[in-house]
């Protein structure tokens, strides 16, 4: 028998169906010499704190080293206590099985760094010994599953990977449990998260902020001419911008008291060739649903994958923007699969000439190539799939289309004796900007197209104003905006010979962005408003923590991803970066708890039951850290807010002030102070009526 892992019970359906493994059984299908099983997401995961035997969050545990590092399976909260997962052992239980009895596994997880690592893991806590082939592919139909099951590679193969995806692990437990635990014992005033790729990101997102809110916008003012020459309107705008609008009045009146006419300077005409754009890997596909369908990037992920799944496109976790030569051979069978549908006929006809291969690079090409549709047309997609298949298909037209040429025309004028300038655009060949027709980017304005224009021209002003401007700040991240900055944040390094280094390399993958970024809202440190990201009062505060320690470098992030991906190609050794990931942790650690952080301004108490323990005082409630005494008030009252001098007066006294205007369930306003009782729980006492 054969065991084939699929990383989802619906990939390992499909796959099934193909191999003739049709008898249902619990936790896996079976038929035809095989078992078809699978896992769902990780199943086996990195041991914390608890598992060697470390509780709570002590100065002396800190840094934690494990040596080595244990599995443990995926544990899920249960109260306030992590467990073990009851239907995660019951899968391992059925994987084991099925390995037990067979003579080889076919690994069938995604194929990527995370696929091979959910594989490995479960295959090491297991003490599997069975030879191993991997199926790689990047799509799910039928055609594609077959070619792979034809092509399977040595499992060998993937050691790199498997390191690459470990050591990216094991850094993040490293990094993101000894300096979490360092900050909140440092900080003393709660719990804190950081993270190897966490923690810059956040840094990106409240410096953009900082910077806009501290920027100090500045008016000005030009002026704008309006013209007309053969029967075409356009207008130019002054090179000059007036600080004090007077001043441009009075330059307004000068030009119009000399008369009506500008004089041409110079003129200058120019072709240029704009390139269709290259295919979506996952970031781009991520950044332009972001910016036109205001999805966020954890949102189109989860989109691609369904379409993924129900073999409409390719392999969605993709960092490349080409395809293979093999591939680009399938392309027209692409284009036919679409022009049999009504809707797409608009669309291929704009596909004109022959076939641009700009999207071809072999070399290119990573684990996966670009995003691509499949012949498999969709007939009833949800909307917001359907978005998302539509941008997919109509970025491959626009990539094999020709490319746009167009005509860019210069002048400049004088008018008495001010400068102005316009620009104009004239289209000479729709190219690829005819699929959507768009004929400008997003960023910016469309031009005027300008009629023939020669220098010593005399052009007509028939109307002139004065226009108000201001300088502007820049501009909060949107989700794609922080893509972008994830994605190419080696450019932004000042240091020179550092900015060469990792220039072509961001933070993150194209895989763990979105996961990223859902991190930082899940942790309470950003939150949107419209469509930016804005750090949190405790994002900030984390931020202002941190922003000058190394954990906040972000080139430093940079450079582990550049040495992630040598140990993927097995040009660095796995072991060193561990080493070097070690020291790392432990001089973070160091640094954070040796850094003298200014506290809040909380009264510091002590637990009015245990009598023993300092109270953390949060936003939102004041426990006791001690896990058995457990004493809790929440500090919203039925709808009102507890201050810091309630609490202190309810620990220190038993009796806080009188609450007002607190309100019943049945929607009831009263008054009354809250007090404590000899067990220390709360109760209310009402004022005494006065006689």
């Amino acid at each position: 028998m054969i065991t084939v892992i699929a990383e989802k019970p619906s990939v390992a359906r499909e796959i099934a169906v193909l191999l003739g493994a049709l008898e249902k059984n619990e936790g896996y299908l079976k038929g035809n010499g095989y078992f078809v099983t699978w896992a769902f997401g990780h199943l086996v995961g990195l041991a914390m704190p608890e598992d060697y035997g470390i509780r709570g969050f002590e100065k002396n545990s800190l840094p934690m080293l494990p040596s080595p590092f244990l599995l443990t399976p995926r544990k899920a909260k249960k109260g306030k206590a992590y467990i073990v997962d009851p239907s995660v052992l019951k899968q391992l239980k059925t994987i084991e099985h099925v390995f037990d009895q067979s003579q080889k596994i076919i690994v069938a997880t995604d194929a990527g760094r995370e696929g091979e690592l959910i594989f490995r893991y479960i295959y090491e806590y297991l003490k599997c010994t069975k030879p191993f082939e991997r199926l790689w592919i990047s799509s799910l139909t039928e055609k594609a599953i077959k070619l792979g099951f034809e092509n399977l590679q040595p499992g060998s193969v993937f050691n790199g990977l498997y390191q690459a995806a470990q050591a990216r692990s094991r850094a993040d437990w490293l990094v993101g449990i000894n300096a979490s635990q360092a900050l909140s014992i440092a900080a003393g005033d709660g719990i804190y998260s950081l993270g190897r790729v966490q923690t810059p990101t956040l840094t990106l997102i409240c410096r953009r902020y900082l910077e806009n809110k501290e920027f100090t916008t500045q008016q000005y003012w030009q002026i704008q001419l309006s013209h007309t020459k053969e029967f075409i309107d356009f207008k130019s705008m002054s090179i000059n911008k007036w600080e004090d609008k007077k001043l441009a009045e009075n330059a307004l009146k000068s030009i119009a008291r000399s008369g009506s006419t500008a004089i041409v300077t110079a003129s200058e005409t120019k072709k240029i060739t704009e390139q269709p754009p290259l295919l979506f890997d996952l970031t781009g596909l991520q950044k332009e649903a972001n910016k036109k369908l205001n999805f966020s990037a954890e949102e189109a992920l989860t989109i691609a994958q369904s379409l993924y799944e129900k073999k409409f496109i390719t392999y969605p976790r993709t960092a490349s923007k080409y395809i293979p030569e093999d591939i680009w051979t399938e392309i027209p069978d692409l284009l036919r699969a679409l022009h049999n549908t009504q809707t797409w006929k608009h669309a291929l006809a704009n596909v004109k000439g022959s076939l641009n291969k700009r999207i071809v690079d072999d070399l290119r090409v990573t684990d996966h190539h670009a995003l691509l549709i499949t012949e498999k047309i969709p007939s009833a997609l949800s909307a917001k799939e359907n978005a998302i298949y539509n941008m997919i298909a109509l970025r491959l037209l626009e990539a094999i289309s020709q490319p746009c040429v167009k005509e860019i025309t210069d002048i400049t004028l004088q008018a008495l004796h001010y400068d102005f300038a316009s620009k104009g655009c004239k289209i000479l060949e729709a190219g690829w900007r005819s699929i959507k027709g768009n004929f400008s980017d997003d960023t910016t304005e469309p031009l005027q197209e300008l009629p023939a224009i020669q220098r010593d021209n005399e052009l007509r002003i028939k109307n002139s104003i004065v226009l108000e401007n201001k300088t502007k700040a820049p501009v909060l991240y949107t989700e794609a905006g922080l893509l972008s900055a994830m994605e190419s944040v080696g450019k932004q390094i000042e240091n020179k010979q550092e900015r060469r280094a990792i220039q072509s390399v961001g933070i993150g993958t194209a895989a763990t962005r979105a996961a990223i970024i859902e991190t930082l809202f899940d942790r309470n440190y950003i939150t949107r408003e419209n469509k930016f990201l804005i750090p949190t009062q405790k994002g900030l505060q984390v931020y202002r923590l941190v922003k000058d320690k190394k954990i906040a470098d972000v080139s430093m992030t940079a450079q582990w991803e550049i040495a992630l991906h040598e140990i993927e190609n097995n040009q660095a050794d796995a072991e060193a970066f561990q080493m070097e990931m070690q020291k790392y942790a432990a001089a973070i650690t160091d640094e954070i708890l040796q850094s003298a952080i200014a506290r809040t301004n909380l009264p510091d108490l002590i637990c009015p039951k245990c009598k023993k323990q300092h109270l953390i005082i949060r936003d939102k409630i004041v426990k006791c850290p001690d896990e058995i005494c457990n004493w809790l008030q929440f500090r919203n009252v039925c709808g009102a807010k507890l201050s810091i001098s309630d609490i202190e007066s309810l620990v220190k006294t038993g009796k806080t002030s009188l609450i007002k205007a607190m309100q019943s369930k049945t929607g009831k306003k009263f008054d009354a102070y809250i007090v404590l009782n000899v067990r220390s729980e709360c109760f209310f006492e009402f004022q005494r009526k006065k006689v």
